[in-house]
């Protein structure tokens, strides 16, 4: 009896697991049932479930038809379709002309096919997202959905930075996808994308999470996964196991064109925050603070007095930007913005850039040895402007040193010019100092963490330098500047 008890309590604890896993995988027991016998998961009630609300989009756009470009149009969009959808689209069918006319009118247009994309509803009343690529250029935009309804939709507003779209059709009660939280996703993770690859509508194809915030863009932490995306899918939802979209599908790495084993997509956190400003004002707002960045090598990260390589090296200073107005110069390591850490150079964009234009914020950076906290004003991101490169002046004096570098003097132009309080300029540079990428007409600003003031001082420091230690420089080339090693050679 007491056996019988016990086996009896273990079938019901396990009938209670079957029904918990199902309650919050959305999946029903019957399907956890066949996917525990399988060893896999099953998708069959999840792609019922969401696959009403993915759309295949399709653009258009209006050419001229002249008597000359008639003939090789159907060539032309035959190469468009080989080359980006892996199949001809079939060509156009002639038709007859009006009695009394041979040619086709030159001042004709005709409505001709552009691309094939996805796309999801997000919302019941007719907003659908999708990538910035897939409608950009196009005239026309058309939605169908699973039941073969089609509508013709508006856009609402594209961000290339981000690659998403908003386009809106004329509908209610529609079905749509449920935004989950990208920012919880797990590396391993079961994931579906739903598209159009190729123009075969809701094809569904499955895989897991390989990797998370991968940089592939300025403003794009990717969501990487091994779910098979080929041209066509771009636009589509990446779904999880509760039925929740988590990115945008976007991006593929191939050297033939399809897929290679690797595909990308927008996290929907970014992406709503992108669709937010989308539906509001039909642009994306970004902040700047006006400066040039780059990564922080071990190297510079040793010979600056970091205890490991993190945050972004400022490489230049817009003149009147906000940095410049804060205080931020060339050669200082940016490790927090308002109190977050930096860890790589590109966080630093994408927190500036989500923060909303008048902000006051905190730079924290690190200068000769210390760190130090400056304040500054957010403003809107624009296009750089590009400054002028001084001209290289007369030669002062030269002199020789273990860097390998000839080196002179600054004028007093070229010093306004180039708005700088010292440093110097390379006549030429050989050994070490050539290996190391100097040459003549750059400006050195520091030496390790000691500031620059002239030849005779500069030379100074580098007799003095250990030869068995590598050598830190702060150079100036055009508008931008970076650090720079160099190994000192024995005289």
């Amino acid at each position: 009896m007491f056996i019988v008890q016990k086996k009896l309590s273990a079938v019901l604890l396990g009938v209670a697991s079957t029904f918990l896993i199902a309650a919050v995988t959305g999946l029903t027991p019957s399907a956890m049932a066949a996917a525990s016998v399988a060893g896999l998961p099953d998708f069959t009630d999840l792609v019922e479930k969401t696959g009403a609300a993915v759309v295949n989009i399709r653009t258009t756009e209006k050419a001229k038809v002249s008597p000359d470009n008639v003939a090789s149009e159907d060539e032309e969009m035959q190469e468009f379709f080989r080359r980006f959808f892996g199949a001809p689209v079939p060509p156009r069918q002639q038709q007859p002309a009006p009695r009394g006319r041979n040619k086709p009118d030159a001042d004709a247009d005709e409505e001709v096919p552009r691309g094939v994309g996805s796309g999801f509803i997000i919302s019941s009343d007719g907003y659908v997202m999708t990538n910035a690529h897939v409608v950009d250029g196009a005239d026309e935009v058309y939605v169908t959905l699973t039941d073969k309804r089609e509508f013709k939709a508006k856009i609402i507003g594209a961000d290339k930075r981000t690659d998403v779209a908003l386009v809106k059709i004329e509908g209610s009660n529609l079905p749509r996808l449920t935004v989950g939280d990208s920012n919880k996703i797990r590396v391993g993770e079961w994931v579906i994308a739903i598209g159009s690859p190729f123009g075969l509508d809701n094809t569904v194809t499955a895989g897991i999470v390989s990797a998370k915030a991968r940089d592939t863009g300025e403003y794009l932490p990717l969501i990487q996964t091994d779910v098979a995306v080929n041209p066509g899918n771009s636009g589509g939802p990446l779904i999880n196991m509760r039925g929740e979209v988590i990115g945008i599908n976007s991006q593929i790495y191939s050297r033939s064109g399809g897929y290679m084993g690797i595909s990308f997509a927008v996290p929907m956190d970014e992406a709503m925050r992108v669709s937010d400003q989308l539906r509001a004002s039909g642009k994306v707002t970004r902040g700047r603070i006006g400066v040039q960045i780059g990564e922080v090598t071990k190297d510079v990260a040793e010979s600056l007095g970091l205890t490991r390589a993190q945050g972004a090296l400022v490489q230049r200073v817009e003149t009147g930007g906000p940095a410049e107005k804060g205080g931020i110069e060339a050669g200082d390591v940016i490790l927090k913005f308002n109190g977050a850490a930096i860890e790589r150079a590109s966080d630093l964009p994408r927190m500036v850039g989500s923060t909303k234009p008048g902000t006051r914020s905190t730079i924290t950076v690190w200068r000769k040895g210390a760190m130090r906290d400056l304040p500054l004003t957010i403003t809107e991101l624009e296009p750089e402007k590009v400054a002028q490169k001084a001209e290289k002046k007369a030669k002062v004096e030269q002199v020789a040193n273990t860097l390998g570098l000839i080196v002179s003097d600054l004028t007093a132009v070229q010093v306004k010019e180039l708005k700088i309080d010292g440093g110097i300029i390379v006549e030429s540079a050989e050994g070490s100092a050539a290996r190391a990428g100097l040459r003549a007409g750059d400006i050195l600003l520091r030496l390790n963490n000691t500031d620059i003031k002239d030849a005779r001082q500069f030379n100074g420091l580098v007799a003095k330098l250990d030869v068995k230690k590598t050598t830190l420089l702060l150079v100036r080339r055009g508008d931008s500047s970076q650090f720079v090693t160099v190994k000192p050679h024995a005289q």
